[in-house]
């Protein structure tokens, strides 16, 4: 049963294309859907916006054969409800930044594109940040960390433990020459302590509100963490 006092939104990319590979991308279906129905089963509404708005793409790569889909996929486009909230997502200027008590970044490599470039998302998650909100992220997810500021203008992963997708795993991938930037570059260079595990295996990271996972495989043990410290700073269970 969901509990109305307990309120959590997921933001996702609105970007669809890798660069100049002519290829498809977008989010990444297991890290939306694993987090999604952890926060659901645990009793929290979920809101799902995006950086524009209306339909959020999914990254083709991310939606497999039904035996080889995570179950949290499968259960995820079988419900309409879900659908319909990921073909009518909120646009990140509409939301409030009162009332939620989680926030989650999943990643996909369209965040690559327009995390860290939406000056909207960087405010509207400094502000939630600032109002008490557990901050998560996944993989690629954590591209919509670099800008978010702490009400003195600190960045928020300054002097904070931090992971991602790894440098390592974006070349195993091949596409270091394609994204924007290498992620795990850029949390150093504002000041992060960056963790991993090796290419590929499941890693969380918990550093207070801030909890961030490395790839897809370690979706459903961020969404446990985000849940944990949820429940210390706020529900006390």
């Amino acid at each position: 049963m969901i509990n109305s006092a307990k309120k959590s939104l997921i933001i996702l990319t609105s970007h669809s294309t890798l660069g100049e590979t002519g290829r498809k991308t977008g989010f990444y279906y297991e890290e939306l859907a694993t987090p999604y129905w952890k926060f659901i089963d645990a009793g929290y509404s979920v809101d799902i916006a995006s950086i524009n708005g209306g339909i959020a793409p999914a990254d083709p790569s991310s939606i497999k054969s039904p035996d080889q889909q995570p179950k949290s996929v499968l259960r995820f486009l079988n419900d309409k409800n879900c659908i319909d909230k990921i073909n009518a997502t909120k646009s990140i200027k509409d939301i409030d930044s009162n009332g939620y008590q989680i926030v989650f970044l999943p990643g996909g490599h369209g965040t690559m594109w327009d995390f860290a470039q939406s000056i909207s998302l960087a405010t509207l998650l400094s502000n939630l940040y600032q109002n008490g909100t557990v901050l998560g992220s996944v993989c690629h997810g954590a591209a919509g960390l670099l800008n978010v500021k702490t009400a003195d203008g600190i960045p928020i992963i300054k002097n904070r433990r931090i992971n991602s997708f790894t440098e390592a795993e974006e070349k195993a991938v091949g596409l270091d020459k394609v994204v924007p930037f290498i992620l795990e570059t850029e949390l150093k260079k504002h000041g992060a302590y960056f963790e991993c595990a090796t290419n590929f295996k499941p890693y969380v990271v918990a550093d207070g509100r801030l909890i961030t996972g490395q790839n897809p495989a370690s979706s459903d043990l961020v969404a446990s963490a985000i849940l944990k410290a949820a429940n210390h700073f706020y529900n006390k269970e």
